[in-house]
């Protein structure tokens, strides 16, 4: 029956209502601004989901990019799922980050509470008689933590965009990033890692493959909620690859900034004093895999934006395609400037790429046959950004459906299924410098290639524990443990990367904060660190530029594995998994 006594007491006191909050993180903060991360345990089957935000401090407005918010008071905002984002299941947990603003540098506490969750103590309506009772046991079994992929690939945008260089838009989301490099022989483009050198080679390799995610997977990424944000995110470089071409002079911008400098800087972006020189590509200089891969790029861009509705800029991204791979055919030759970190040691590859994109481009039958003058036999070591053999080989394959490419595919897969150590959780080992950046790239490759109809039904359980071993299925700090930044409850804390460790201006910043203890001042979110070593040890040091380095190359085939795996939730083609050390909750 219902205990009046106590409901009396509560209508006379309403505070004595109280929920089942979870606290939410505060990952930083600044003059006007903080960052905050909720991540709630699910423990009932929810279809819909309103969750209730509470500040101790007034709240001007929240920015939040998976969820809608509402401001109900200066201290509470309802937060509502997209329709990308609906059902969460037992065992999982609902994760995700905001934006707040207020006035001052405010950093206040917060928690969070699901709607029809999270049941309100004090108004039960049983009568429980009082006496002994049994201590409680466990309050449900340990279940495998299923994975947020939507989640993952929305962040993994949003480290491209700390990546930025030049002025940065409007709709900047990164707050503790402003405009940086303004006097570039070409401003814009990326930032290559946790420096700010702007290397063509990786760049133009990291935006083809991105490009190749978003044309094979759209509907991952319209899921997601994230195709207008993964086409703001390569539109950035492509006009970065526009600014750096001069068909009429035939010059092509290939590094811009001195790695030594560069490296002999430990600061923001924004303060750099140092000369960044250009280095270009032209008649009299080699460069044709630069070259070669900038117009892959360009004309995979073409296709994008055609198919998004673009036409003139899709115009515009072909005919600088087109021009830029004639040079390139006909002045060949890796680049040299950039030996210290990136000297390709071919071009094959990369010409063989410009050819597929440019076909798939114009359907000009010249192209595929120049792809056969390129395309090579050997199985690949590895997808990156200095070879892309094996992709050579899968387009081929996906345009002639000539078994002599689907075999080097095969190939290529036996020997990362089968031929490679793995670490005793399940990671697939390739090197210790970007562990994680090989095997989500093979994940990538073992993903299109089961949409190709090779082997797919092993492939994509292979790519899917990959991805989860990333994503946490390790046993890396207790268990748990994300490799990329922001997901999930434990992930590194100390990337090396110059921009997140530097503290909020007008505090100084110098080779102190290389080693400073404690987690970055900024979350560098979405971004993927090196990985674990040979026996999944990992060390989140700042100084660790092996292990704990992240690049934008080292996202590119993570964030397409990412796409591919929610296309594969949307068509029922998900795979049964079996990681050796799965998250459990």
């Amino acid at each position: 029956m219902i205990d009046w006594s106590l409901l009396l007491l509560l209508i006379l006191h309403p505070a004595l209502i109280c929920v089942a909050e979870t606290p939410i993180s505060i990952l930083g903060h600044w003059s006007g601004g903080f960052q905050g991360q909720a991540c709630i345990p699910i423990t009932k089957e929810l279809d819909g989901w309103k969750a209730h935000i509470l500040f101790s401090e007034d709240v001007d407005s929240l920015d939040i990019w998976v969820a809608v918010a509402t401001k109900i008071s200066p201290r509470e905002y309802l937060i509502e799922n997209t329709q990308y984002k609906t059902q969460e299941h037992v065992g999982d947990r609902l994760c995700f980050t905001f934006i707040g603003h207020g006035l001052g540098d405010i950093v206040p506490t917060a928690s969070v509470y699901v709607e029809g969750m999270d049941e309100p103590v004090g108004l039960n309506t049983t009568h429980v008689p009082t006496g002994p009772t049994t201590p409680p046991g466990p309050t449900h079994a340990l279940h495998p933590v299923r994975k947020n992929y939507t989640d993952a690939l929305g962040k993994s945008i949003l480290f491209y965009e700390a990546q930025r260089s030049g002025k940065l838009p409007a709709n900047n989301r990164v707050p503790w990033r402003g405009d940086s490099a303004l006097n570039d022989c070409v401003p814009g483009g990326w930032y290559d890692a946790g420096d700010h050198v702007k290397f063509g080679l990786p760049m133009a390799s990291t935006t083809t493959v991105l490009l190749w995610s978003i044309l094979k997977f759209k509907d991952g990424y319209v899921q997601s909620g994230q195709l207008n944000n993964a086409m703001d995110q390569v539109k950035w470089t492509l006009d970065y690859f526009l600014k750096g071409w001069n068909p009429q002079t035939k010059q092509l911008v290939a590094q811009v900034g001195d790695g030594r400098a560069d490296h002999s800087y430990w600061g923001r972006p924004e303060d750099m004093t140092m000369p960044r020189p250009c280095q270009f590509i032209n008649e009299t200089v080699n460069g044709s895999d630069i070259a070669a891969e900038t117009a892959a790029a360009l004309a995979a861009g073409s296709i994008a934006f055609k198919e998004n509705g673009d036409a003139a800029y899709s115009t515009q991204l072909l005919t600088a395609a087109e021009s830029l791979y004639s040079f390139a055919k006909t002045h060949r030759g890796v680049f040299k400037g950039s030996a210290t970190y990136y000297s390709s040691r071919d071009e094959k590859d990369e010409l063989c790429m410009a050819t597929l994109w440019l076909y798939r481009a114009t359907h000009n039958t010249q192209y595929l046959h120049d792809a056969y003058d390129y395309v090579e036999d050997l199985w690949a070591w590895a997808l990156s950004w200095d070879d892309k053999k094996v992709a050579c080989q899968l387009i081929l394959y996906e345009e002639t459906h000539d078994d002599r490419f689907s075999k080097a595919v095969v190939g290529f897969m036996q020997a990362w299924l089968d031929g490679i150590n793995y670490t005793p959780c399940g990671l697939a080992w390739r090197d210790m410098w970007g562990a994680n950046r090989y095997a989500a790239n093979s994940a990538f490759v073992a993903l299109l290639s089961a949409e190709a109809g090779i082997n797919p039904s092993q492939y994509r359980k292979w790519a899917v524990e990959q991805m989860n071993y990333i994503l946490g299925d390790n046993k890396h700090d207790g268990g748990c443990y994300s490799f990329q930044i922001g997901y999930g409850d434990k992930y590194p804390l100390q990337p090396h990367h110059r921009a997140a460790s530097c503290p909020d201006r007008p505090a100084s910043c110098s080779f102190a904060q290389l080693n400073a203890p404690g987690p970055s001042p900024h979350v560098l979110i979405g971004a993927i660190v090196g990985g674990p070593e040979y026996n999944d040890n990992h060390h989140d040091l700042r100084s660790d530029y092996i292990l704990n380095e992240v690049a934008t190359d080292y996202n590119s085939g993570f964030q397409g594995a990412l796409a591919a795996i929610v296309h594969l939730q949307m068509t029922n083609n998900f795979p049964i998994t079996n990681n050796k050390c799965p998250c459990m909750v």
